[in-house]
């Protein structure tokens, strides 16, 4: 802040208004927000040193993620832990579990190659050898968020998680055959995908092979299009810009085309659920999953037993206004609930891919739940999860990192044919491996 103040000559260089202002009298115009996807546009253009030395400032005092210190040291109890940090069932429709108080859910990822060292440096409160050795403090901090959780003394964590699983889950319920055999075999799904996408053979896209490129299109339409997203999805996937936007649509119709039961389970799946509401009745699916009509609310029967509930459920006419293509009208499921971003309950609309969406989430909680209780019977003690990943405190020489892994993937009873694989590592402190 200091320095910004230094080069700008503003009160608040902090301030967005004060900001603009000061880049525009230097020839910058600038988005209304100023966000993080912006900046590298931004630093390109640039006219001079001290402006882009500003920008940086800029980058470095909006880093929101360091914030989690503040809730740590006021989630911390006398004893040095931290509870309450996971609300069962927090997310009301899928029932998976809410980050509540630190919001462990969405930490800030870990790239630094020598962690130890930097958690070393940093407590020792020597700033300017961090940041010679790692750049901006307030960078190095966020990526060091992650191994402020530690184990208590005598014990270390073992950490591990489902690899891919909803990408597992969806291909399961679709009888996506190709998909489920990669999954069984190698698990190499991005590059998998790109080679059925581009009829590319499969061994040629690795480092070194001018195929490798197809792998960056098989990784977002992957994380992008599963859930029926389209061109809006792929830019929102492509963090690294890899794909120029105008591929865009090209590469959605590509993915469709290369999973063709996946596409037709977002149908079915609607279909069904208007078929269950308007004729008040149960529409079957596969792999035990059913929609049902019952008292005013619909509801999606899982393998698991549970079933997800849509409240006043209705069909309406919808008008479907899909990029590049004439509007058309159909009918549409809506049911009340609440608004994520209002925060308000309201109507909401539905479709194939949201409910498949829902499905799939739904479906991978429940597989963690399986996994949850099978450990704690093993006598491990789970401190925290995040996402498909579980954190045990175990004390050093009772259990495995290998024997974790074995128990979480196990057949599950009522999901036949799920390939769930896993992955693990120990460490003395959290982090990403």
């Amino acid at each position: 802040m200091q320095e910004a103040k230094e080069i700008t000559g503003l009160d608040n260089p902090n301030s967005l208004t004060q900001l603009k202002a000061w880049l525009a009298d230097r020839g910058l115009d600038t988005p209304d927000g100023m966000g993080k996807d912006y900046m590298p546009a931004l630093l390109d253009a640039a006219p001079d040193d001290q402006t882009r030395r500003v920008l940086q400032l800029r980058q470095e005092m909006s880093k929101t993620s360091v914030d989690k210190y503040y809730a740590m040291e006021r989630t911390m109890c006398v004893d040095g832990r931290a509870r309450g940090l996971l609300q069962f069932c927090g997310a009301n429709r899928t029932w998976r579990w809410a980050g509540r108080l630190i919001q462990v859910q969405n930490l800030a990822k870990n790239e630094l190659e020598d962690l130890a060292l930097a958690r070393e440096v940093l407590r020792s409160g020597d700033f300017e050898m961090l940041e010679s050795l790692y750049g901006a403090p307030p960078f190095v901090l966020s990526q060091l968020i992650r191994t402020a959780f530690i184990p208590r003394e005598g014990c270390r964590f073992i950490v591990s998680d489902f690899s891919a699983i909803e990408g597992r889950v969806i291909a399961w319920l679709a009888d996506e055959e190709w998909k489920l055999d990669v999954f069984k075999t190698h698990g190499k799904i991005y590059e998998a995908t790109a080679a059925n996408m581009f009829g590319v053979p499969f061994e040629t896209i690795v480092k070194g092979h001018e195929n490798y490129k197809y792998r960056a299109f098989g990784k977002v339409g992957e994380l992008a299009c599963g859930y029926q997203g389209g061109a809006n999805a792929i830019a929102a996937m492509d963090k690294k810009r890899e794909i120029d936007p105008d591929d865009h649509p090209r590469l959605v119709k590509q993915w469709r085309a290369a999973n063709p039961k996946i596409v037709k389970l977002w149908w079915v799946a609607e279909e069904a659920a208007i078929k269950a509401v308007r004729e008040k009745t149960t529409v079957k699916l596969k792999h035990g999953v059913r929609y049902r009509y019952e008292a005013g609310m619909l509801f999606a029967d899982l393998p698991s037993g549970r079933g997800l509930c849509y409240v006043n459920p209705r069909i309406e006419r919808q008008v479907i206004r899909p990029k590049d293509k004439e509007p058309f009208e159909k009918d549409g499921l809506v049911f009340d609930g609440m608004d994520q971003i209002k925060k308000k309950w309201s109507k909401q609309k539905s479709y194939g891919g949201h409910l498949v969406e829902n499905l799939t989430q739904a479906i991978a909680r429940d597989c963690l739940a399986v996994a949850l209780m099978r450990l704690d019977a093993e006598g491990y003690k789970i401190v925290m999860h995040v996402h498909d990943e579980l954190i045990i405190e175990a004390p050093i020489g009772f259990g495995s990192v290998d024997h974790v892994n074995e128990i979480m993937g196990r057949p599950i009873e009522w999901a036949p044919g799920l390939p769930l694989t896993v992955a693990g590592f120990e460490t003395d402190f959290y982090m990403k491996d």
